[in-house]
């Protein structure tokens, strides 16, 4: 009876640590989904902004009254406009390829959102922190014109199909300029990590950042980077007047709103990346003084220095995208052979001799 007993309280026991053992389990899982959620929603947030502000600079470009029905300033129209397109009916091409169509606009998004890992908002706030960080990026972002040319193959439309190729040889003709550009500023700062970029442009403040260092490198990458985002005057994979709407032309819905957003989260994605390699990152404009320096004291510090280095970040890149914004509703569209030859035979050049003069400095001063 005793020993019954015994055995009882062992498996009692045995089983009250396996529950503690599963439930600590599931609480990490949660936590280490937090930072992801966290990421995921600024992202929205970030998105939402940034059509409520191209809508608003282009109104007071072209002088005429933008959004202000719905929310305070209108800066509610975007997500009407996004639930109005997850209540509309989505539609499949009768003859075209249904997986090669559904899986599409999903490829291109994710492609995208990956690339967001890697971009360091603040001191260490980085959801990975990779030695080869910029290059992951770039690998990442070549995916996405897969995915639009397989939405634009899947749609069985020859104006769906055209702008998939347009897409693809578009993103192929820029993504090697933009590459040497991004390989120019490794070598500068002896890394390919973000966060090594970012506290290389440390020490002398607003002059030590690389756009000083690398003027024709910023011009370089700020034309790939548009040409990247398919924003005027590069957006000839969805010209309304050559294609209807290029690769989107067979789509609605649900599936028609995550190619909006995936053009918006690739021009934040190319906005923040602007700002990490060229415009310091998070660090402040003064010269010597770096924030963990400053706000490293305690853990109340540590929190404020971090919100503080998020606000720096988000202000130059948001500033920064009024170049972009700005651009479209200021230049007229390109022609397909204009287009390949200025990444051919004008950029592709004078970034590889931008690469070989720092390629040169650096041997120097060594």
């Amino acid at each position: 009876m005793a020993r019954t007993e015994i055995q009882a309280i062992n498996s009692f026991y045995r089983l009250d640590s396996l529950n503690f053992i599963n439930l600590k389990g599931f609480y990490e899982i949660i936590w280490s989904l937090v930072p992801i959620l966290a990421l995921v929603l600024g992202i929205i947030t970030g998105v939402l902004v940034i059509v409520w502000l191209e809508r608003e600079i282009s109104a007071g470009i072209q002088q005429r009254i933008g959004p202000e029905y719905a929310g305070p300033l209108g800066i509610l129209q975007a997500l009407a406009d996004g639930t109005k397109l997850l209540f509309k009916e989505n539609l499949l091409p009768s003859r075209g390829d249904a997986r090669l169509f559904s899986i599409g606009p999903s490829v291109a998004v994710v492609a995208i959102l990956l690339s967001y890992s890697v971009i360091p908002f603040g001191y260490h706030l980085v959801l990975a922190d990779l030695s080869i960080g910029v290059f992951l990026w770039i690998a990442i972002s070549s995916i996405a014109p897969v995915g639009l040319l397989m939405s634009g193959y899947g749609s069985n439309n020859k104006y769906s199909f055209l702008g998939g190729l347009r897409a693809a040889a578009q993103s192929i003709s820029y993504e090697i300029p933009l590459t040497l550009c991004v390989l120019s500023i490794s070598l500068l700062s002896n890394s390919s990590s973000t966060v090594d970029i970012v506290e290389a442009q440390s020490k002398y403040g607003f002059w030590g950042w690389n756009l000083w260092r690398q003027p024709i490198g910023f011009i370089i990458f700020l034309i790939s980077a548009l040409a990247e985002c398919e924003r005027l005057p590069f957006d000839l994979p969805e010209a309304e007047e050559e294609l209807v709407a290029g690769y989107q032309t067979e789509y609605s819905g649900i599936k028609f709103g995550l190619f909006y957003i995936a053009s918006y989260l690739n021009l934040l994605v190319s906005s923040l990346f602007v700002t990490i390699l060229y415009f310091g990152g998070w660090n402040l404009s003064i010269p010597y003084l770096f924030i963990p320096d400053i706000f490293d004291i305690n853990k109340v510090g540590k929190v404020f220095g971090t919100i503080i280095s998020i606000f720096i970040t988000l202000s130059k890149t948001y500033l920064f995208l009024f170049i972009p914004i700005a651009t479209r509703w200021t230049l007229p569209r390109l022609r397909m052979d204009q287009l390949l030859n200025l990444g051919w035979k004008f950029l592709l050049p004078i970034s590889l001799g931008n690469l070989l003069l720092t390629t040169s400095s650096q041997l120097l001063s060594l």
